[in-house]
């Protein structure tokens, strides 16, 4: 059986706002600490002006560090272990993998780069998709 044996990688860092339809994203080359520092400074620019970001995280060692920096309009919410199905991101998740990811070999790391853009961006412009699949009617507050 012939096999693909090349093992290059990107991390797609992205948050989504299921109530305005919007999402942030960065493509890194490596998991740590700087990245979600890189990634939480993103999403900071993207929160709505007088606004206060719920951040779902799970309990990876780069979400809990003491050198992470937590912008002022940003809150971090941290998932009990093994409950990925609280997060909204994993419907987004599963969403890419079937309808971008799945079933691919890319020849260049710079192809990988752009499969991950290329998705992000499908995603960022459907609102209503970010809406629908991203949605979690427990966390809506009622009033």
């Amino acid at each position: 059986m012939l096999r693909d044996r090349r093992f290059n990688w990107v991390y797609l860092f992205g948050a989504i706002c299921p109530a305005r339809g919007v999402g942030s994203a960065l493509v890194m080359p490596t998991v740590n600490v700087d990245a979600m520092n890189k990634h939480l400074a993103e999403i900071s620019k993207c929160v709505a002006a007088e606004a206060i970001a719920v951040l779902v995280i799970d309990g990876a060692g780069w979400h809990a560090s003491s050198t992470l920096i937590v912008p002022d309009n940003i809150v971090l919410l941290t998932l009990p272990p093994y409950a990925p199905e609280l997060n909204p991101l994993e419907n987004i998740w599963e969403y890419l993998r079937g309808n971008a990811f799945g079933h691919q070999v890319w020849e260049t790391y710079e192809a990988i780069l752009d499969a991950c853009c290329n998705a992000w961006n499908t995603i960022t412009n459907r609102p209503d998709l970010i809406r629908s699949i991203g949605k979690r009617e427990w966390a809506e507050v009622k009033i």
